[in-house]
């Protein structure tokens, strides 16, 4: 059979590919076609549809890069195709890449109207079924001429990624304007024939059943007159009638269909574009639904319907209807599907805040699952803020594309720092662009790694990344393999129907406890340092934006600014989408995030600025503005009064060259090269440098790893690497710093070392004008500490890691997140090293000898110099501030990692000080959050956390007298199992568990 097989495998090919494929349309006129050109951005559509276009034929070159053409498409239906299904042809000069990636088109009636989006793989527009003959067919293309960025070629350097760097050189041909018949029984058996011979392929080769359809298929070929498929697929069909009737086994595995488009919110296209991508697949996803009452497809990311409903009215009155007819699901319940190892705590909790409230209050639905199905791994507090937003369940597809270990299930509870368990799936089918093929089906049963306890898994069908959606081949496919020998049984749900089958029927699902690290894109903790440095920036300016707008507006009667706070955390979640936050768009995304990061800066210091001085009041006298988390020089955490007396810090020659910094605390030797050779602790008695070696150590690899240019760093980078430990100044400056300037290759770096007077810190503010071209800067710290597990701040606590390689999974996470601090420490003493503004670290752990123990050495990732899709990333300058903190506790690192990143601000006024509106008693329990709630009601919303990782109670005292208070959702609604706190006037005390988060709402008296 084996020779026959392969005789019947290759004539099924040949004859779909050459006879009965061309004749789903065997009849075709041509369409007349005029063209308007946009003369920059984008206008709106009625400007589009007024346009006056001139001529175009078929073959003609059109489209600068980032440009916008309105082809105006005519004809008339022959008279001779009355009683025929007809369709119009547009190939607007695609190519068999998947959509979303090349030139796009969005086909609008004369009056408006949207009908459909144009892709390679969806280029047909229904004009008559069936046609009478004679009817006028007048159609306006909206086409996007965006340029081919990623062609999965060696990724090579190109300016195309910047429409001011793109030029205006047309980028496509206009291929194909017809009006052609469709045959649906063509059509149909094409599907027919393709799902059938694509389950052979997978289908053992002595299987009783892949022996039959292959039968079954040679038939339907020896029916097919390759000479007049149009009057012979009938027959052809009725040959397959009775293996595509044969019921599936009971044991089949069950796949849930999920019709879905991943639409990336910016990558290889601007926000702009964006905008308009989910407009066309939104179109071709309610025109499915009409024409399919089985299909359900699903769509995430709360800031792209937003765009629908503000920039397409049109679009999104048919998205209203399929919503409410409950076949167009809202999914995810987050503002954006954003990175999740970044975004800061508060951060990563107003993603579900605002997306939850934005489907809650547009369509009722209140969203039970996460979906994130291309973020690049899951840090280790995420569980918990699920939770804490009211949903149960989470969906990711990337963590299997991790290169070294297979996670080790596809439905599991995913356990977090807290001990909050969430019901977790990875789909099998290994892909969030799913296209019913039998090769991905097949590969979700045999891949899925719970079988004999589970059998139910999920696939997302449809074009993503680019957008463009399920396809109606898909849906026939689907339709097809509902109940089929040999294959999974496919059935489109909803999420929530999925969830709630996989739950029931898997109650005890295995744990996996911590981070779900993914083993690739390593290098997106690092890549694009300015848009990094401007989310950073931007979450510590929303807090004290809230902050003390709350508190003056409780104080002093200021007026709260909800609409203007609501707008600035819109912008900066959607910056923390998981190809703009991570490095990982073209040019032009990263240039719009430097700007908008600057414009926000400005907005929230506007906001800060007025509210202090609201409370500063009138007058000369200096107050000192707090606005960390706890006490800092005797100003309480959230208060303002007037500034403390500080101490001394002594500056003097260093014997071999260089200099000693002393404050009392703290004694730090910088020598000639402007390495710190020795902090050493005067408290404990500790040094904190290992011995014999130097810390703020320069280090730069070569960086050119095997794919991915700005997500990838890969394991072999260490191999090489030069230490840039000469300085060419090293000099005293002030009464308390180094300043410390090295040149190397074309870049140059400026560091300042200051030791505080009463500070327990060496301060390490970093500037490098940076010219290098595929190199990795890193600073690096060896401590005398032996340590096999250290802590790096994580969303509403910290995660430990281990320091050692003793099995692949540790070795794989060679590089890694942490927020504000990375902590290592022995029993009794430790040291940590926080920064402002960078992700990505790593620790290693070396002997010295065989008699003096070990160090462990951290490592920050300062800059890279991909070329790819951005080919001038990080080019210029940047400034860094971090700080070495030795006899440091694990609260002491959470301490000073705020300080760091909120400095304090003076302010002149007539108050001699500002008490906070909210003050706890313990320094392990973090206010990550005061504010007004968002229903505009007055009350005080508190979130904190416990950040020891150990049991705490504390209590809250707060200024102003209080009516009620509950403890709420991270939506501010109240928890009906969670108990009332304890109430002494003024005062609520609360008992915490190790890294617990608590939202306290509080009705004022």
């Amino acid at each position: 059979m084996h020779d026959d097989r392969t005789l019947i495998e290759g004539r099924l090919k040949r004859v779909l590919d050459e006879r009965i494929r061309p004749a789903v349309y065997p009849e075709s006129v041509p369409l007349d076609v005029a063209v308007w050109t946009a003369p920059g951005e984008p206008v709106p559509v009625a400007e589009g549809l007024a346009a006056t276009p001139e001529p175009i034929a078929v073959g003609a070159r059109w489209g600068a890069p980032w440009g916008t053409s309105w082809f105006h498409v005519t004809g008339t239906v022959p008279a001779a195709w009355a009683g025929r299904t007809v369709e119009a042809v547009l190939d607007l000069g695609f190519d068999e890449n998947m959509p979303g990636f090349q030139c796009e088109g969005l086909v609008y009636r004369p009056d408006g109207t949207p009908v459909k989006g144009l892709n390679p793989r969806n280029q047909w527009v229904r004009i008559a079924a069936p046609a009478e003959g004679g009817e006028r067919v007048d159609l306006r293309v909206e086409a996007a001429s965006n340029p081919v960025i990623l062609d999965y070629h060696p990724f090579l350097p190109t300016q195309l990624g910047d429409k001011d760097t793109a030029g205006s050189e047309p980028q496509y041909r206009l291929e194909r304007m017809d009006l052609a018949v469709f045959d649906e029984t063509v059509w149909q058996l094409v599907m027919d024939l393709e799902v059938l011979g694509e389950l052979t392929q997978e289908l053992p080769e002595d299987s009783g059943r892949r022996h039959e359809i292959l039968r079954a298929v040679d038939r339907a070929l020896d029916a097919v007159d390759l000479q007049d498929v149009n009057g012979t697929a009938a027959a052809a069909r009725a040959a397959l009638e009775g293996v595509l009737a044969a019921p599936a086994h009971d044991s089949a595995h069950r796949i849930s269909a999920v019709g879905h488009a991943h639409i990336d919110s910016a990558w290889l296209w601007p926000l702009r574009e964006t905008v308009r991508k989910v407009a066309r697949t939104t179109s071709n996803m309610t025109a499915l639904l009409d024409d399919d009452p089985d299909f359900v497809f699903a769509m995430s990311q709360a800031q792209q319907w937003a765009w629908i409903k503000e920039h397409r009215p049109e679009v999104w009155a048919k998205v209203k209807k399929a919503v409410a007819d409950g076949r167009f699901v809202p999914a995810g319940g987050m503002w954006v599907e954003s990175d999740t190892n970044m975004p800061g705590s508060e951060a990563m909790a107003r993603q579900f805040v605002h997306g939850k409230r934005f489907f809650l209050e547009e369509f009722g639905v209140e969203n039970d699952e996460a979906w994130l199905p291309d973020t690049f791994g899951f840090a280790a507090g995420l569980p918990q803020i699920i939770k804490a937003a009211g949903s149960k369940w989470l969906l990711t597809q990337k963590i299997s594309w991790s290169q070294t270990n297979k996670f080790p299930h596809h439905t599991f509870r995913w356990e977090g720092i807290d001990g909050t368990r969430i019901f977790t799936h990875f789909p099998p089918v290994d892909t969030y662009n799913c296209a019913v093929k039998g090769s991905e089906i097949a590969h979700a049963a045999r891949n899925f790694k719970d079988k004999g306890v589970a059998r139910h898994s999920l696939a997302p069908v449809g074009w993503g990344d680019g957008g463009g959606g399920t396809t109606r081949e898909m849906i026939a496919k689907a339709a097809r393999l509902r109940d089929l020998e040999g294959s999974p049984a496919v059935r489109w749900e909803r999420p929530a129907e999925f969830f709630e089958k996989a739950e029931a029927e898997y109650p005890n699902a295995p744990v996996w406890v911590g981070e779900l690290y993914l083993e690739l894109h390593r290098a997106t903790l690092t890549s694009q340092a300015g848009t990094k440095q401007g989310n950073r920036r931007s979450e510590h300016l929303l807090r004290e934006a809230e902050l003390w707008a709350a508190t003056a507006a409780v104080r002093a009667g200021f007026p709260y600014p909800y609409g203007e706070l609501d707008r600035i955390w819109k912008t900066v979640l959607l910056h923390q989408f998981h190809d703009i936050l991570p490095g990982s768009s073209i040019a032009w995304v990263h240039r719009e995030a430097r700007a908008t990061y600057a414009a926000v800066a400005e907005d929230l210091n506007a906001v800060i600025r007025a509210a202090q001085k609201a409370l500063a009041g009138d007058g000369t006298r200096e107050l000192v503005f707090n606005g960390a988390p706890h006490a800092r020089a005797g100003v309480p955490a959230g208060g303002a009064q007037a500034p403390a007396a500080d101490g001394r810090t002594t500056v003097t020659a260093r014997a071999d060259g260089g200099h000693v910094l002393d404050n009392g605390l703290l004694r730090v030797e910088v020598d000639a090269r402007g390495l710190v050779v020795s902090a050493y602790d005067l408290v404990s008695g500790r040094e904190a440098v290992a011995p014999g070696r130097a810390a703020n150590l320069p280090q730069l690899h070569a960086d050119f790893p095997n794919m991915w240019d700005a997500w990838d760093v890969d394991a072999f980078y260490r191999h090489t690497v030069t230490d840039l430990s000469e300085a060419e100044e090293v000099t005293a400056e002030g009464d308390a710093s180094v300043r410390v300037v090295r040149r190397f290759g074309a870049s140059r770096m400026t560091q300042v070392l200051t030791l505080a007077p009463g500070q327990r810190r060496l301060d390490i503010d970093t500037e490098v004008d940076w010219h290098e071209t595929e190199k990795f800067l890193k600073l690096a710290f060896p401590l005398d500490v032996h340590a096999e597990r250290y802590a790096s701040e994580t969303q509403f606590g910290h995660f430990y890691r281990p320091t050692h390689t003793n099995t692949s999974w540790e070795a794989a996470k060679f590089e890694a997140c942490n927020h504000r601090f990375v902590h290592v420490e022995e029993p009794g003493w430790g040291v940590a090293l926080v920064n402002d503004s960078t992700y990505g670290h790593d620790v290693t752990r070396t002997v010295r000898d065989a008699d003096s123990g070990t160090t462990t050495t951290v490592r920050v990732s300062l800059l890279r110099a991909p070329r790819f899709p951005d080919p001038e990333t990080d080019q210029g300058l940047h400034r860094f501030r971090h700080a070495l903190v030795p006899g440091a506790d694990i609260v002491d690192a959470v301490r000073e990692g705020y300080r760091i990143n909120l400095p304090e601000r003076r302010v002149t006024g007539g108050a001699t000080e500002v008490a906070p509106l909210v003050a706890v008693d313990d320094d392990a329990v973090v206010v990550t959050a005061v504010k007004l709630a968002d229903d505009g009601s007055g009350d005080v919303v508190v979130r904190f956390h416990e950040a020891r990782g150990g049991r705490a109670r504390t209590t809250l005292r707060l200024g102003f007298e209080i009516a009620d208070v509950v403890v709420t959702d991270l939506l501010e609604r109240p928890l009906d199992d969670a108990p009332a706190p304890a109430r002494d006037g003024g005062r609520v005390t609360v008992a915490l568990r190790p890294f617990e988060l608590v939202t306290l709402r509080v009705r004022r008296a």
